[in-house]
Order: structure tokens, then sequence, then C-alpha cells
């Protein structure tokens, strides 16, 4: 069965240094990552990005791409059909109907497969700015966003207490998000939700992003530094691209996707193949036991775009 749609990760998997479509990991020039795109193009393989970045960056980088859905800030919302006409409208996943016929689309997205599937979206529905679906719970922006309702939850202020000198803002893109609060540093992802738990947020959870550059003297002592994203429990880009895919009509088969972090490679149990790229493992190299767990999870021999260009032709040709 052919290949209908690409979820892809960003920093880290498609981008090089610099977050540079057009250089690799060491900041050579490379443009591996762009004939990637343009084998999905010619193609006509659907590319969705996923990301932990904000909604501004990862829709401008689809609109590049040519691409009219994408998943931004580690799955809380999933935009479907930017760039066609209508009037704007913001709807949360549990309320929309057409992606699962009255199923609580936040539960169905984490679901097995071979649940109900999605009627795919009728030609014209969707705004200028994409129709927002959000996977974030009885979270839901209003007259404040979700990263302030969480700021006054007390979270965001628990964590940078109890893990001084090993948790701090990833400034300064942790400023202006919609729903996540950033961090940076190096915490175990299951202690922090326990602890979360503990103090009453369990509507919460910290998403392990993978290996960042930057840091602050505070943490200079750290061996290497993380990013992390305090986001609503069922946001995740697992549940983002499940629902993507049942909106989309796509079969699990049909489907492929590449990133570079433990977030990433949840999305394995929803696709029908996933690649990590040979970064991820050099990075992390735990991570190769967390994909045994998965039947469908390859490794790929080359590096960020290099990977996914990798991935998406030896997909392209085995089927």
């Amino acid at each position: 069965m052919s290949v209908r749609c690409l979820y892809l990760d960003l920093d880290g998997t498609l981008l090089g240094r610099g977050a540079s479509l057009v250089h690799d990991g060491e900041g050579n020039v490379s443009f591996a990552g762009m004939r990637a795109v343009q084998a999905c193009l010619r193609a006509d393989v659907e590319i969705v990005l996923m990301s932990g970045r904000r909604r501004q960056q990862v829709a401008e980088d689809a609109r590049l791409l040519g691409q009219s859905s994408y998943i931004f800030e580690a799955g809380a919302c999933v935009v479907l059909g930017a760039g066609l006409l209508g009037a704007p409208r913001s709807v949360s996943a549990a309320n929309w109907s057409g992606a699962n016929d009255g199923v609580d689309n936040a539960s169905a997205a984490a679901a097995a497969d071979g649940g109900p599937r999605a009627r795919p979206l009728p030609a014209g529905v969707a705004p200028a700015g994409g129709e927002e679906h959000w996977l974030t719970g009885e979270m839901l922006p209003g007259e404040i966003s979700i990263a302030e309702q969480i700021d006054r939850s007390g979270a965001p202020a628990l964590l940078l207490e109890r893990y001084e000198g090993r948790l701090e803002y990833h400034e300064p893109w942790h400023l202006n998000r919609e729903v996540s609060h950033l961090f940076r540093g190096l915490v175990d992802a299951l202690e922090v939700d326990a602890l979360l738990a503990e103090h009453g947020h369990e509507d919460l959870r910290l998403v392990d992003n993978g290996v960042v550059n930057r840091r602050s003297p505070a943490l200079a002592g750290l061996a290497h530094v993380r990013g992390y994203h305090l986001v609503p429990a069922g946001a995740s880009k697992a549940a983002a691209v499940a629902f993507h895919r049942r909106a989309r009509g796509y079969a699990r088969e049909e489907t492929l996707a590449v990133g570079d972090s433990r977030e990433d490679l949840a999305c394995a149990a929803h696709v029908g193949s996933f690649w990590l790229v040979a970064n991820a493992v050099e990075r992390d190299p735990s991570i190769r036991e967390v994909a045994r767990t998965y039947e469908n999870v390859r490794v790929a021999e080359g590096a960020h775009g290099a990977g996914v260009y990798e991935a998406l032709v030896s997909t392209l040709v085995t089927g």
C-alpha cells in the first residue's frame, strides 16, 4: 500500500544546526531535507509538521512547504485546512462530530486503531487560518490562554522550585506560547508526572522533547540538557497524529512518521512505520530500548534531513 501522509518533526529531525533546512547537524550544507520534501510533493504525500514550536512558527513552515495541516505545541492542537476559504473557527476535538461521530476524541485519538474513522473534512469548510482542534481536555482557550491557566495552577512554580539547578525556562522560546510552558534541563519526566499528581495536578504532564543546545550558567553542571513541555495531560503528538489520520481517512498502513525524541516515538502506535533519525540514538542511546517495544520502528543511518530522506525513500520503495 502506498504512503499518503508523512508526520514529520522539525527540530533535531528535518532541521539541522541552527534550525536550518539546508544544513546538517554539523552545520555543513545539505539539501537532503529538501529532497525529502520534494519526494513527498512528487509522490502526492501529505506532510504534517508536528512540533513543540509555537503556532506561528509551525504554520509558516507548513505554508512554505505548501501544506494545509500542522500540529503545534507538542500535540496540543491540530490545525486542518489552513489556507482554505471560510470564516475563522476554533473547536475542541471532543466537540467535533466530524472527527469520530460524537465520540470524545481526546480519548479516541489515544485509543488503539480500529475505532470509528473520521469522515474526510468537506472541501472549503476550513478557514484561511485553519480549523483548530484542541486536544487539551477541559482546558480550552478563552478569556485567558491555556498557558495562563497552567501558570495560575501553580504547577510551573512547583517544578522550578523542586528542581532548582536542574530545570529552568527555555529562554527566550518560552515566551508568547498559547499552551505549553517550555523548560530546559535534565529531569525524569515520569518522576515529574508523579510529583504533579501528588500536588493535585493530574491534568498536566511533562513532555520530554529531546536534547537542546542552549543552557544558562545555572545548568552548566548537567551532562546534557533536554527540552520539556508542561502541557495538559491529553495533549501529545501521538494523539494529534491519530486525530489527523482519522480526520483525513488515512489507513494506518498508509502513514509514516519520522522524529528524534521519545515524544515522537510514541507516534509509532498510530502509523504504519516510524523512523528515528540517527542523531536521536547518538544523543540518547537508551531510546533504542524504548524503540524495541514497537514492531514498526526503524533507525535511519542518516541524521537530520538525510535520515528523513532515507526513511521516506525506503518506505516508498518497499511499501
